[in-house]
């Protein structure tokens, strides 16, 4: 019965993630709307922000209790599925066409900072405090180059009205917040039940089920750009994600509590930057990914799936 109980929170706690990671993008998105911040700039950083808020929580409320190996489990688990699954089913409905910009800077960039993900805890076996630190910075310097970049080239129809007011706009981001907040403490408690009920590992959970869980808004938001035929929002904020993912997620968490890396979990963080850079190689190719290079994707996920979980 407890464990009937434990997968309903479960359950519970994913649709107050999702739920409230897109209750807190509409707000401040209006907000920013409101101040006559362009599309192009909400959607790399409020949006990529707010669909990794569902993976920033559980990480953040799974270091603060100890369990470093969900956590990184998470992380790792989110970006495999980001590229694997939400670039490969999106690329199965449409060829996706990937922007010039995407290619030339932010696939590299978020292969460098998985190089640097990966070396970081092949070499030292943790992301201390310093690490956490630099992997901050780093981004702030991305997002502050990006936006800046992107000002120079901004059109009226970049633009676009705010719908509500800033009032309601704030209430929005506060309920949000509080949704991310309690469904991520759902979902670690839960996760961390069933999987010792089981005698699954953290790890596993993390890379499987709460992985999933926390990117379902990544998934949802890439098909819904795609209805409206907006393939570059699918690709960015998939990649604004990963980034999100390995420098704001680690960054922060390292820096509340230090993260020991586990020796399997340097393998897969292995197997992140190889998938990243096969993310990257499609994109370059007649820069879109077609139908035939979705399919590979997907594929590749069932069989990362079936390896980690005999792995177990």
């Amino acid at each position: 019965m407890e464990l009937i109980i434990q997968i309903i929170l479960l359950l519970v706690g994913f649709v107050l993630l999702i739920k409230g990671a897109d209750i807190f993008v509409d707000g401040a998105s209006n907000i920013a709307y409101y101040f006559k911040i362009s599309t192009v700039v909400v959607g790399l950083t409020i949006v990529a922000f707010g669909t990794s808020a569902p993976e920033a929580a559980v990480s953040i409320t799974s270091a603060l209790d100890g369990n470093s190996s969900l956590y990184m489990g998470n992380i790792i688990g989110s970006n495999i599925f980001n590229i694997l699954c939400v670039i490969g089913i999106s690329a199965l409905i449409s060829n996706l066409s990937v922007d010039k910009v995407i290619i030339k800077r932010d696939f590299p960039f978020t292969v460098i900072s998985s190089i640097g993900l990966l070396l970081i805890a092949y070499v030292f076996g943790e992301i201390n405090r310093i690490f956490g630190l630099i992997f901050l910075i780093v981004l702030i310097v991305y997002v502050y180059n990006t936006v800046k970049e992107y000002k120079k080239s901004i059109t009226e129809d970049d633009i676009v009205e705010a719908k509500i007011s800033v009032p309601k706009s704030i209430i929005f981001i506060i309920i949000g917040l509080v949704g991310v907040i309690v469904g991520s403490d759902l979902v670690v408690n839960s996760s961390s039940y069933i999987a010792s009920t089981f005698g699954l590992s953290d790890a596993l959970i993390g890379l499987t089920v709460v992985a999933i869980g926390t990117s379902l808004p990544e998934l949802v938001t890439s098909l819904t750009a795609l209805k409206k035929g907006e393939h570059g929002m699918v690709i960015g904020n998939v990649i604004g994600s990963c980034i999100f993912n390995i420098l704001f997620i680690t960054g922060i968490t390292s820096v509340i509590l230090p993260t020991p890396i586990e020796p399997k979990m340097i393998l897969d963080i292995f197997i992140m930057t190889l998938i990243i850079i096969l993310g990257s190689t499609f994109a370059r190719t007649q820069e879109e990914i077609d139908r035939k290079e979705g399919l590979i994707l997907v594929i590749l996920f069932i069989i990362y799936m079936a390896f980690i979980i005999i792995r177990n």
